[in-house]
């Protein structure tokens, strides 16, 4: 994965850990890690896109690899922060970083995400300006 010091987000937000999300080892799940870093994208993307490219586009993982580093308790506020890299075709990565109060990151994960015409359900190349808009949010 990316270098940690390098990691310079598009978006960002807060969660807390909640007892729900704690498993039987005492900790927040790995799932709800997964989960965050899905939410990362998807918030991502409505801040970023209009309703016109909501509409005729739709992403999906294609790709997720995940490092857990530290556990997280109860109660823990924690802050996602997630940036894409270049396209590729119709796919490109996005790295989300999962930060405690003491900036330690607590999980790291690469998605590697695909775009979908939503009309036909076929991959599409992702378009310059939409590309574009990624990196100006």
């Amino acid at each position: 994965m990316s270098d940690p010091d390098a990691f310079v987000p598009q978006f960002a937000f807060d969660v807390t850990a909640e007892p729900a999300h704690i498993d039987e080892l005492g900790h927040v799940n790995h799932k709800v890690y997964v989960a965050w870093a899905e939410e990362a994208g998807v918030r991502h993307w409505r801040a970023i896109a209009d309703a016109d490219d909501q509409a005729r586009w739709i992403w999906v993982a294609s790709r997720l690899e995940v490092d857990f580093l530290r556990e997280t308790l109860a109660g823990e506020t924690l802050r996602v922060e997630t940036r894409v890299g270049a396209p590729r075709g119709a796919r490109f990565d996005r790295h989300v970083r999962i930060v405690g109060a003491d900036g330690k990151p607590k999980a790291k994960v690469l998605y590697t995400w695909a775009l979908i015409d939503a009309v036909t359900r076929r991959p599409a190349r992702v378009p310059p300006a939409l590309a574009a808009q990624f990196t100006q949010a």
